[in-house]
């Protein structure tokens, strides 16, 4: 991995947590996703008019992200109805780049070194530490918001490979990303419209400034990374994507003027000697 993608991919992290932290849509964050997807699709549309079809070698892969991020969509969605932020985010991002790794090398025989392995273990470790900073550990989850968690970590991780797969097959990156955020703005506004059809137009109304930049931050974001991924180990890219995590933290220090306390610095430190060694591994 070049400095060039890794500086590509910290910008990435650093968009993702700024979207996360600034938009908001009430407690109904299943309408948050289906919003924020239909704006991101809007703008990819005149983009589309320039840069035209996808390669037909990246069209199962576009199939494949779509279903995946349905999915993706869903178990979160499900997995904050039945738990708490504090215990659902930690699973499935920490567990996430885990299974990535896992699947890559069972499916595509994709292997990255042990240094690799040792700094994807870091920034997961890093992750889970900032998620229980200033909180009670505890594990008293319910079933149910644990097998969600897990799943959306799984389909997290799925839509990753898909995706990295599947900017490598495109001809252009930038067009695999565009017809995704489409395809799926698209595929999820179906479900949007049968739970919200007396009140979705009202909920545009209300939020479309905060779905507007939503959406335009989160293509700006995982469209860096689909091109990182297409330049580097889909595996450490996936995990380096993680230190949103990292940059929250600071946005919640400096605007919401929460403590920079000893177990954040130790989550900053392991984090970013995970991403070093990360990067020193390619």
């Amino acid at each position: 991995m070049t400095t060039y993608v890794l500086l590509a991919v910290l910008v990435a992290a650093l968009c993702h947590a700024s979207w996360n932290a600034l938009v908001k849509f009430g407690n109904d964050r299943f309408f948050g996703l289906v919003m924020i997807s239909f704006f991101a699709g809007i703008l990819t549309i005149p983009a589309l008019f320039w840069f035209g079809l996808p390669s037909p070698n990246a069209i199962r892969w576009l199939i494949l992200s779509v279903i995946f991020h349905i999915g993706y969509t869903y178990f979160l969605s499900q997995a904050y109805t039945h738990g708490d932020l504090s215990q659902i985010y930690p699973i499935s991002r920490g567990s996430a780049p885990l299974i990535t790794a896992i699947l890559s090398a069972v499916l595509f025989n994709d292997l990255i070194s042990f240094m690799g392995l040792i700094g994807i273990l870091l920034i997961i470790s890093g992750v889970v530490i900032i998620a229980f900073a200033g909180k009670k550990f505890t594990l008293n989850i319910k079933g149910k918001a644990l097998v969600f968690a897990l799943c959306t970590a799984f389909f997290t991780a799925c839509y990753t490979l898909s995706d990295g797969y599947g900017s490598r097959a495109s001809e252009d990156p930038i067009v695999y990303t565009l017809w995704l955020f489409l395809l799926n703005g698209i595929v999820l506004m179906v479900p949007g419209i049968i739970k919200y059809r007396n009140t979705l137009f009202q909920g545009i109304q209300q939020y479309w400034r905060s779905g507007l930049f939503g959406g335009l931050m989160q293509l700006l974001s995982y469209g860096i990374v689909i091109w990182a991924m297409s330049q580097a180990p889909i595996v450490i890219v996936a995990a380096i994507r993680e230190t949103s995590v990292l940059f929250a933290m600071f946005l919640s220090i400096v605007f919401l003027k929460e403590k920079f306390n000893l177990m954040r610095v130790t989550a900053c430190v392991i984090i970013l000697f995970g991403v070093l060694l990360a990067k020193l591994s390619t």
